[in-house]
C-alpha cells in the first residue's frame, strides 16, 4: 500500500481532513488535521481515523498505522 492511497482514504473518510502520511512496507505514520476532532478524546480521534482504513487493516494490506490527530488550531499552534 502506498502513502498516497492511505492519505486519500483518510481524507475521503473524514470531513475537511488533511493527512500527511509517511512510512512504508506496511508500517505508516499519519498526521491528520481536521476540525472534526474538536472536543474528541485521543481515543475517539484514533477510532475515527482507523475507521477510514479498517478494511485495509483487516485484510493485512496495512499492517500498522501510528496516528497523530490535531484540530487546525492545535496544528497551527504546533507549527508557529
Amino acid at each position: 500500500m502506498e502513502t498516497a492511497e492511505i492519505k486519500a482514504l483518510i481524507e475521503k473518510g473524514i470531513n475537511n481532513a488533511e493527512a500527511i502520511v509517511t512510512g512504508g512496507e506496511g508500517k505508516y505514520e499519519a498526521i491528520v488535521i481536521s476540525p472534526a476532532f474538536e472536543g474528541m478524546t485521543m481515543v475517539k480521534e484514533h477510532q475515527l481515523v482507523y475507521a477510514t482504513v479498517n478494511p485495509q487493516i483487516a485484510s493485512g494490506e496495512l499492517h500498522a498505522l501510528s496516528i497523530k490527530a490535531y484540530t487546525p488550531e492545535e496544528w497551527q499552534e504546533i507549527n508557529s
